[in-house]
Order: structure tokens, then C-alpha cells, then sequence
């Protein structure tokens, strides 16, 4: 899974945070529907313009940051004050 394909940052989108592209959804935002227990099903219903492969990505992203320990550390040391 290539999620440059569907995942991008733009400054002018949600101060640049990571969205799908063609959205106004950030990886953020959709990560979190999923840990309050949203379902695949309930996520597309809800937000049509979001297919399946757009919601792999969002995963496949946030796999990646965390391998590559982006945002990881940052985290860490925040709740470490």
C-alpha cells in the first residue's frame, strides 16, 4: 500500500495536517473514529467521499510514523512532563 497516493499535507488544509486527499478528513480524525469503535462500514456511510483503499492508507500512514518513530518521540517526552 502507497499511501502517498491518497494521504498529503497543504498548509492551507487544517494548518497541514496529514488528510486524504480530495477531503477536509485529517489521518487524525479518522484514526480516532476507529479507537472509539467505529466500523469500516459506519466510517464509509458517514463520509462517502472515503473508499476503502483511502482508509488503508490512513493506516499504512500512521504504520509508517511510527516505525520511523515520527511524531513518536515527541509524544513520549510530552507526557513525560
Amino acid at each position: 500500500m502507497d499511501w502517498k497516493t491518497y494521504i498529503h499535507s497543504d498548509p492551507k488544509i487544517l494548518l497541514g495536517k496529514p488528510v486524504v486527499k480530495g477531503t477536509r478528513l485529517s489521518v487524525e480524525f479518522i484514526l480516532g473514529l476507529f479507537a472509539e469503535g467505529w466500523t469500516e462500514q459506519q466510517v464509509t456511510e458517514s463520509y462517502p467521499t472515503l473508499s476503502t483503499p483511502a482508509i488503508q492508507a490512513v493506516f499504512a500512514f500512521a504504520a509508517e510514523c511510527l516505525k520511523e518513530d515520527v511524531f513518536y518521540t515527541s509524544l513520549l517526552s510530552t507526557e513525560a512532563r
